[in-house]
């Protein structure tokens, strides 16, 4: 839309196939065809036969547009509706759950192949990972090894074996 607004000029006659491919809302359409008007560019509709020219087609123009929202408004709360729906009956969105078996398998082939000289994108491509992810994974696999870190006791503040403050 950027690249035929920049490109019209004065004279020249933009043909579109319905009124409301020109904006994604009521005010982007009125505010397009404003704009052409203003700048002498002439607006025809294939579909509609609107003429923004006459005081006909522009109430036309007005009347569809609104409608085109108020259809485009209608579909999105459908959508909504049917992923509220589908969640509330068990259905999962997005990626599947990574199989933690396989994750630790491809781990320790890139172990290898590191200790065989591989770098870690030459490693990761072996598994058909990127070396994000194999960061990302390695990463992932020390956090649930190492065991979390007390908030509440500072390195200098621990007890002794014998339970006397160092």
């Amino acid at each position: 839309m950027k690249k035929l607004l920049e490109y019209a000029e004065a004279g020249d006659t933009v043909v579109v196939w319905r009124v409301d491919r020109l904006g994604r809302s009521l005010i982007d359409v009125l505010n397009t065809v404003n704009l052409l008007q203003g700048r002498g560019v002439a607006l025809r509709s294939v579909s509609d036969g609107i003429d923004p020219a006459t005081t006909t087609g522009r109430l036309m123009l007005n009347m569809l547009a609104t409608l085109a929202e108020y259809e485009r408004e209608l579909i999105t709360e459908r959508v909504n509706a049917g992923i509220v729906a589908a969640k509330a009956s068990g259905t999962r969105f997005g990626r599947p759950v990574s199989d933690p078996s396989v994750i630790a398998a491809k781990l320790e082939i890139v172990k290898e192949a590191r200790t065989r000289g591989k770098t870690a994108a030459e490693a990761a491509q072996l598994v058909g990972w990127s070396r994000a992810t194999l960061y990302r994974h390695q990463q992932a696999a020390l956090d649930s090894v190492q065991p979390a870190h007390s908030p509440g006791i500072a390195s200098g503040d621990q007890a002794a074996s014998d339970g006397t403050p160092r």
